[in-house]
C-alpha cells in the first residue's frame, strides 16, 4: 500500500487548518495525515533571533485550540483563505524526499553541539560526509542548534539523546516535544575518548583533566586511578582548546582524536573509558519529514500519555508485542505543566502521582500496515499521541 503523506499525527477530533500546527489533545481522536512539510516564517537574525522562534505550545498534552477551518466531506480540512505570498507557502515534496539519504552530504550545512572537533561533528561527518559542519557553542547549544534549523540558518541538526554507559540525554529529550523538528536518521557513533595534553608532556605531569562531564562519568575509574582531578567544561572539544591555550603542563582534557589534530596536542592515552564499547546515538532533525518505505530496517519514535487505571502501561506495551513490533527504547519523563494527577478515594482519601510522558522506539516502517494497526490501537488508552519520526536505522557502527 503506497503511503499518500506524511508526517503523522495524531490530533484531537477538532479540525484544524491546513496552514496551521495541528494541536494534539488529550481526547482520542482520528489519525490525521498530512503530506506538506512545515512552514516555517524566516525571521531576521540578531538580538531579537531567539524571540521569534515559535514553539509548539498549541501541542503541548492538554493545550486548547480554536479551528480555523472547515471540513469537506471525506473528513480532510480545508483551508478559508488563500496566501497573497506564495513564497510562505509549504514547499512541495521532491525526489530527493523520497530518500533516507539524499546524496553524500553536499550543499548540506549540518548544525551540532559543541565547537570543532566534537564527538557532534564526527556523527554529522559520519551521516553526511561531505557536508558542511556548523558548530553552535552558544549558551543552552541544545537549543540553539534546534533554533538554526527552525530559522533556516541550517539544513539539518545532529543531537545527542542516549550513549550506552552514561545513558539517556533527558534534556534532549524534553527539546523534542517543545520544538516542531522530525527525526529521519540516527547515528550510532564509536566512542575513543583520549587522554590529550601539551606536546612533550609526560602522562604523570598531568594533575587536573577538562571535558564534558558525560565524558568525565564515562572515565571516571580511569581517572581515579592515575589521580587526576576532573574539571568540567562545555564540552569535550571546547576543554580542548583551553588546555591548547592555556600553555598549562599539569593541565590535560578528554576529548576526540580529531580534536588533539585540531587544537595541535599530543594523545597521551587512548580509550581512557571505563567501558571499551561506548556508543553515542544520534539523532538528525530537519524541518521536513522522510518518506518511509520498507526497502530496509526502519524504526519509528513516538511519545504519548496515558489514561488513568490499573495496567494501562502494559496495554500500551502490548499494542506492539500482539503484532510483533519490537520496542528498541522506552523513557519516561515528568510531564512539565502537570507533575501531579491527583486521585479520588472516597476511603482512603486523595492520591497524588507523577504524571509521565512515555517515549518509545519501535522498530518498524510507517509504511507497513501492522505499524499504522498499533498506533490506532494505542489510542484507546492514550491521551495524547505524537508521532516524531520514522528513519532507517544506523546499521554500521
Amino acid at each position: 500500500m503506497a503511503l499518500k503523506c506524511v508526517p503523522i499525527f495524531f490530533c484531537s477530533q477538532k479540525p484544524q487548518s491546513l496552514l496551521e500546527i495541528p494541536a494534539l489533545g488529550y481526547s482520542r481522536g482520528r489519525i490525521v495525515l498530512d503530506l506538506r512539510p512545515i512552514r516555517l516564517e524566516c525571521c531576521a537574525l540578531g538580538a531579537s533571533a531567539q524571540s521569534a522562534i515559535c514553539l509548539v505550545e498549541d501541542e503541548k498534552p492538554g493545550a486548547k485550540t480554536s479551528p480555523t477551518g472547515k471540513i469537506d466531506n471525506d473528513g480532510n480540512t480545508i483551508s478559508r483563505g488563500f496566501h497573497k505570498d506564495l513564497n510562505l507557502l509549504p514547499k512541495p515534496l521532491s525526489k530527493t524526499d523520497l530518500s533516507p539519504f539524499p546524496d553524500d552530504g553536499s550543499n548540506l550545512r549540518v548544525a551540532f553541539q559543541g565547537i570543532s572537533g566534537a564527538y557532534g561533528e564526527d556523527a554529522a561527518l559520519k551521516a553526511y560526509p561531505n557536508c558542511e559542519t556548523v558548530p553552535c557553542d552558544q549558551f543552552e547549544a541544545a537549543f540553539n542548534v534546534r533554533m538554526a534549523v527552525e530559522l533556516w540558518l541550517v539544513d539539518k541538526a545532529v543531537l545527542p539523546i542516549e550513549n550506552s554507559v552514561g545513558g539517556s540525554l533527558h534534556r534532549n529529550y524534553d527539546l523534542l516535544l517543545r520544538h516542531r523538528l522530525h527525526i529521519v536518521r540516527e547515528v550510532l557513533l564509536v566512542v575513543n575518548h583520549c587522554l590529550l595534553a601539551l606536546p612533550g608532556v609526560e602522562k604523570q605531569e598531568v594533575k587536573r583533566v577538562l571535558s564534558h562531564p558525560q565524558a568525565l562519568a564515562q572515565c571516571e575509574m580511569a581517572l581515579t586511578k592515575m589521580g587526576i582531578v576532573r574539571v568540567s567544561a562545555d564540552d569535550s572539544a571546547g576543554a580542548a582548546k583551553i588546555v591548547a591555550s592555556s600553555g598549562r603542563r599539569d593541565m590535560g582534557a578528554i576529548a576526540s582524536a580529531r580534536a588533539a589534530a585540531l587544537y595541535g596536542l599530543d594523545i597521551l592515552a587512548e580509550k581512557v573509558q571505563d567501558e571499551d564499547d561506548n556508543v553515542t546515538r544520534y539523532l538528525v532533525l530537519t524541518r521536513e519529514p522522510i518518506i518511509p518505505g520498507t526497502d530496509r530496517l526502519y524504526k519509528t519514535s513516538i511519545v504519548f500519555t496515558l489514561e488513568e487505571g490499573p495496567g494501562m502501561l502494559f496495554k500500551a506495551l502490548a499494542v506492539f508485542s500482539l503484532r510483533g513490533i519490537n520496542l528498541s527504547k522506552i523513557e519516561s519523563r515528568p510531564q512539565k505543566g502537570r507533575p501531579l494527577r491527583v486521585v479520588d478515594d472516597s476511603n482512603k482519601g486523595s492520591a497524588k502521582y507523577f504524571d509521565y510522558l512515555f517515549y518509545i522506539d519501535f522498530e518498524a516502517s510507517m509504511a507497513e500496515q501492522r505499524a499504522q494497526n498499533a498506533l490506532e490501537h494505542l489510542q484507546e488508552y492514550a491521551r495524547f499521541l505524537r508521532v516524531l519520526g520514522c528513519y532507517p536505522m544506523d546499521e554500521v557502527l
